[in-house]
């Protein structure tokens, strides 16, 4: 329907200058599709395929079911590759609403059948548009009831009437309710739709209909009047519901309405009708990416894009694909903090240090009760003389001293910490430049850890978030080191005696720098990482197995590795710090930001074994 109204620091910066849903009425038997290549259920990354009005592909004498059959077999033939989830359809399936057209579009869909769930729901095309979903039976009823859904592994249940469905996807690493409601909704229908979402309460929903919402050729996109009535009985006063998906009018549009609970709800129209072909069976993919808290969305002809390019028609050619605004884009949405309020995230449980020493740990340093007696209330200030304990007890405990003239809150206790991180605490440094300033947790002269070579390996992990604004200077900060001139040791790489044999920095361009002098050679292998982001945890974990070292970033590797032989490090007996480098035996700047837990392992451990598992 139409619309209706760079040293090697210089030359570094020159070379960069829930529960399952409750069973309502017509509930199936849950049995998993089959074909269609293999779905992962687990992947944070999944897509779900919004089909519109497909109406003049279903019309009469006038039908052409090619685009549509075609848009089905790229669905199946790109399920594994794009990891589809499901499919849903927006309504007015055919022109008429006939038994003809209907008939020769459930044949169309038969093609996705025991490959691909889907929904459907009825447009005003498929049914008298002058009633609601109490209408009785109906040609469409009969291709698209209840019956049609009822050996989908996602179809959970339908109204009594049976023009109201929904279903639960498993996706992403959780469950997904998708309500495929009628196009006039009757009271009764609402009060169903609301004991779903209410039988349903932790699963996020996407609602589907076929009048919701219209827009202006800029693509903005306003709530149409039945719309409102939506908007008002169901979509605002649920806040479980954060995408609404029409067809019905042209041109496409899209807005974010501000829901009761004060949360972004994103309404979306995707109708191609009007467009050559009928649409051409233009299907919109929404790909979910729980990792990178986003939805990118994307519009294409499966049916075009498969014609021989040398013989497609400029009007062919013109649309493969839809690139505008309203077609191609993408939209931020921070998952667990908009779900949060139905469905908060469990935070995993702080893990005891017993449970986290495997064979080989020779120092492990945490912040919360257990590893620092001075732990108290969120922000409180750690005085000077604090001892942070070595929990294997093997003497390696940390004391905390000031910097240069820095005041007693530089250091602060902390409860933020890395979700996967076995305590659940963290120091915040609040180091800088002009003038120095910093704080430092430094083992006693005579720690073991102060001497030790690791000559068989070693795994070395810390977590650390930088602040986000990342405000003042603070290039070449350190992380963690051992004190002591590379000098002193007997090394000379070229660049300076004074620098510490065993330091893990921060760059100007906040790349992490591992740099460490082995014990087998005049050498300085150096790790460099990517620029690290700031308001956000990470694992850092330096891992060497006699050979050569490998730094990772949140269980990946990074690419600046140094192939070059790396065998111990070059310890001089001088103490092992947390919050500082030195440079010529003196602490510039200390570190600024966050430091969770730390762990030193005497040999090369697997990322399925740092403090937080990366499989």
């Amino acid at each position: 329907m139409p619309h209706p109204s760079l040293g090697r620091r210089a030359l570094l910066q020159a070379a960069i200058a829930a529960p399952a849903a409750g069973t309502l009425i017509g509930a199936a038997p849950a049995q998993a599709a089959t074909g269609g290549g293999r779905f992962d259920r687990g992947n944070p990354r999944f897509t779900i395929g919004v089909l519109p009005d497909t109406q003049y592909l279903f019309d009469e004498d006038r039908s052409d079911p090619a685009p549509v059959r075609q848009t089905f077999r790229f669905l199946a033939g790109e399920r594994e590759s794009r990891n589809i989830a499901f499919m849903t359809h927006l309504g007015d399936v055919t022109e008429h609403g006939t038994e003809e057209e209907l008939g020769l579009a459930s044949d169309a869909f038969k093609s996705l059948d025991g490959r691909l769930s889907y929904s459907v729901l009825a447009g005003n095309h498929d049914v008298n548009s002058g009633t609601d979903d109490q209408r009785g039976d109906t040609a469409y009823l009969k291709a698209f009831g209840p019956s049609r859904y009822a050996r989908m592994s996602t179809f959970r249940g339908a109204s009594p009437d049976g023009y109201n469905s929904y279903h639960v996807l498993d996706a992403g690493g959780r469950k997904w309710l998708v309500l495929a409601l009628d196009w006039r909704i009757s009271d009764m229908g609402l009060q169903w739709a609301q004991g779903v979402i209410d039988a349903n309460r932790t699963l996020p929903a996407i609602l589907t209909t076929h009048d919701l919402a219209w827009a202006g050729d800029d693509g903005v996109a306003a709530l149409s009047q039945y719309g409102q009535r939506l908007w008002d009985g169901l979509i605002k006063r649920n806040d479980q519901i954060f995408l609404t998906l029409n067809g019905h009018y042209w041109p496409p549009g899209r807005t974010v309405l501000k829901n009761d609970a004060g949360h972004d709800v994103h309404v979306h129209i995707a109708n191609y009708q009007d467009r050559y072909y009928g649409g051409a069976g233009m299907i919109r993919l929404y790909a979910f990416d729980l990792v990178r808290n986003v939805i990118d969305v994307e519009t294409l002809s499966p049916w075009l894009l498969a014609r021989d390019p040398d013989e497609r028609t400029p009007l062919e050619a013109e649309h493969l694909e839809l690139t505008g605004p309203v077609d191609r884009f993408s939209i931020e949405i921070d998952f667990d903090e908009r779900f949060a309020g139905f469905a908060p995230r469990p935070t995993p449980p702080s893990r005891p240090a017993k449970a986290v020493m495997p064979k080989g740990t020779v120092a492990y340093w945490r912040f919360d009760a257990e590893g620092l007696a001075a732990a108290g209330t969120d922000g409180g200030i750690v005085p000077a003389g604090a001892v942070a304990r070595d929990l294997t007890g093997g003497g390696n405990d940390l004391t905390m001293e000031l910097l240069h003239a820095s005041a007693p809150e530089t250091l602060r206790w902390s409860a933020e910490h890395h979700e996967g991180q076995p305590a659940h605490a963290s120091l915040r440094f609040d180091g800088g430049k002009n003038p120095d300033r910093g704080a430092v947790l430094r083992s006693a002269a005579n720690a073991p850890i102060n001497a030790m070579k690791f000559e068989s390996g070693y795994t070395i992990e810390a977590f650390v978030k930088l602040p986000e604004p990342f405000e003042g200077e603070h290039a070449w900060m350190g992380i963690l080191s051992w004190e002591g001139r590379s000098g002193d040791a007997g090394k000379s790489s070229g660049w300076s005696p004074d620098e510490p044999t065993c330091s893990l920095n921060l760059s100007p361009e906040r790349f992490l720098q591992y740099v460490v002098y082995p014990t087998d050679r005049d050498a300085d292998p150096t790790s460099w990482s990517h620029a690290l982001p700031v308001g956000r945890w990470l694992h850092v974990a330096v891992v060497n197995d006699a050979r050569r070292t490998v730094v990772y970033v949140d269980g990946s590797r990074i690419a600046r590795n140094p192939s070059q032989p790396s065998k111990g490090i070059s310890t001089l007996g001088r103490p092992f710090a947390i919050g500082g480098t030195q440079f010529a035996l003196a602490y510039g700047q200390g570190y600024y930001g966050w430091i969770g837990d730390v762990r030193i392992v005497g040999r090369a451990l697997k990322p399925r074994e740092f403090l937080t598992p990366f499989a």
